[in-house]
């Protein structure tokens, strides 16, 4: 699976970690994000991965910051993109199983490392149901559709 990550200044450390684990599970890795404790601002990353993802050019996103919240809010304000901030492994699980979320957010700061590592492995390996929730899905994709921004002509 082809995942572009992307962090800012606070997730520099979870990025190194996952970035192992990622190679270790033999998953192609387009590297987007800060890889200095310098400090940046996280939509400058998150937007790359949200539009990688949403493009095809990676099947998935991981985005890591303090929290979580600014890299999940920035990345969701591109089209075709569901991305989820997970806490816990049912929150990856289900944000796959029902969401079918292309970007998991992370927080650097509140989770721990055996724990990111579980979620990162459940989220990688969980299906989409399909179902009902893609008919959930199916009426997010075709608001985007139908309210794309209109491109200024000059």
């Amino acid at each position: 699976m082809k995942i572009a990550v992307g962090n800012d200044h606070r997730g520099v450390a979870v990025k190194l970690r996952l970035v192992g684990l990622l190679n270790e599970l033999r998953h192609e890795i387009n590297d987007l994000g800060a890889n200095s404790q310098a400090s940046v601002d996280y939509p400058d990353f998150a937007i790359p991965v949200a539009e990688a993802v949403s493009s095809g050019k990676a099947d998935r996103g991981i985005l890591i910051c303090a929290t979580g919240h600014g890299m999940c809010i920035a990345a969701n304000k591109v089209a075709g993109v569901r991305a989820a901030n997970c806490r816990d492994v049912i929150d990856a699980e289900l944000s796959r199983r029902h969401n079918d979320a292309n970007i998991m957010c992370l927080s650097a700061d509140l989770i721990g490392e055996e724990q990111i590592e579980k979620m990162v492995r459940t989220w990688l390996t969980t299906d989409f149901e399909g179902g009902r929730h893609a008919r959930r899905t199916e009426k997010i994709t075709s608001y985007e559709k139908e309210h794309e921004p209109l491109k200024d002509e000059g």
